[in-house]
């Protein structure tokens, strides 16, 4: 009996060690990754991989952020790291563009875009313009990011959407992550580069987890700015859009599939420079452009690409005008169902998709 007590156990070591050999030599699966971890993770590398790079901004440092992307960064890298400001946008921005012109690499961080107002002068008129006004001698290598567009029941001075602000001036670039593989991927190419890069954000965004792949966890995983991605292939009519949007989209394109209505929907990923290429592509492919942005409609992001579109080689190819929906011309209202109005909803974007292909 003991030896067959032997014999049982011997054996069931050797299946566990090929069990074991296999499970190590087989690639990890893909992770659930919130785009809160994702921004976290971005940061916490290039901290660590540069000693020149720091945090600054309101409660970033012993409260973890307002809104918990700095977690633990605090208590790994000390008060010269990550730094506590005082309520003061303008004061803290020109302190990292200063920063940034003596070499060092900040990444400044505003508790929502809409208090940037107050550092608009620093963002735009010391950190883009420093380049070109030194003949390339200067360099302004600074991250501006945090929370951008609309949220939820915050109203009219907390609801903007600064891409297409942004987005209008020379000596920056501007970038809107919409995923976790984005955030992370985008971050750190944007911490990376030698130039000011105003990061765009999305509150609503932080707590959506998306699957990351092992190719993606890597440290030296980065996606280069400008350069937009198709997250769904379709034949029938182009989605281009960035930031929370991009999900609304998919959303409308799995219903509209159903009707046998293919969207090809364009993650932009960067509003400056555009991947104008990206979209003349599918344009080319499908004939039939319905941009979607949350911000307002006039000078905004959608009526730069159709602009861009009209004078490029891609309007030959359209079957019927390009349609932008956009968020309502009005300042956004606090009431919800007043706010769900203003903003782009699901079904905004299958009515715009129907009515551009006369179904």
């Amino acid at each position: 009996m003991a030896s067959l007590r032997c014999f049982l156990r011997s054996g069931k070591n050797a299946v566990t060690a090929v069990l074991r050999r296999e499970f190590h030599g087989t690639p990890p699966a893909a992770v659930q990754v919130t785009v809160r971890d994702a921004l976290n993770q971005a940061m916490d590398e290039e901290l660590e991989r540069d000693e020149r790079v720091f945090l600054l901004g309101e409660e970033v440092a012993q409260y973890d952020g307002a809104y918990k992307v700095s977690r633990g960064l605090w208590k790994k890298y000390g008060d010269k790291r990550i730094i506590d400001t005082p309520i003061t946008e303008m004061g803290f921005a020109g302190i990292a563009v200063g920063a940034a012109m003596a070499g060092l690499r900040p990444i400044c961080e505003f508790m929502t875009f809409n208090f940037s107002m107050q550092a608009i002068d620093q963002v735009i008129n010391s950190a883009a313009k420093t380049y070109y006004m030194s003949a390339g001698l200067q360099s302004v290598p600074i991250v501006f990011r945090g929370p951008n567009g609309a949220s939820a029941g915050v109203a009219a001075q907390h609801s903007q959407c600064f891409a297409a602000w942004y987005g209008h001036c020379p000596g920056l670039k501007v970038v809107s992550p919409w995923s976790a593989e984005d955030a992370r991927g985008l971050l750190k190419s944007a911490i990376r580069d030698d130039n000011p890069v105003v990061f765009l954000e999305n509150e609503l965004m932080y707590g959506v987890p998306f699957e990351m792949s092992e190719e993606v966890q890597s440290k030296d995983f980065l996606i280069p700015i400008g350069k937009a991605k198709i997250e769904r292939q379709g034949n029938h009519i182009t989605l281009v859009s960035h930031s929370r949007m991009v999900s609304l989209c998919l959303d409308a394109a799995a219903v509209l599939a159903k009707e046998g209505i293919e969207c090809e929907v364009i993650n932009m990923r960067t509003i400056r420079p555009l991947d104008a290429e990206a979209i003349e592509t599918s344009i080319m492919k499908t004939n039939h452009l319905v941009t979607v942005e949350g911000g307002w409609p006039q000078f905004g992001i959608g009526a730069e690409i159709l602009a861009w579109i009209m004078e490029g080689p891609a309007f030959n190819y359209l079957d019927a005008p390009a349609v932008r929906v956009t968020g309502v011309d009005i300042p956004m209202p606090y009431a919800k169902i007043l706010e769900d109005n203003s903003i782009p909803q699901i079904k905004d974007i299958i009515f715009s998709v129907k009515k551009t292909l006369n179904v």
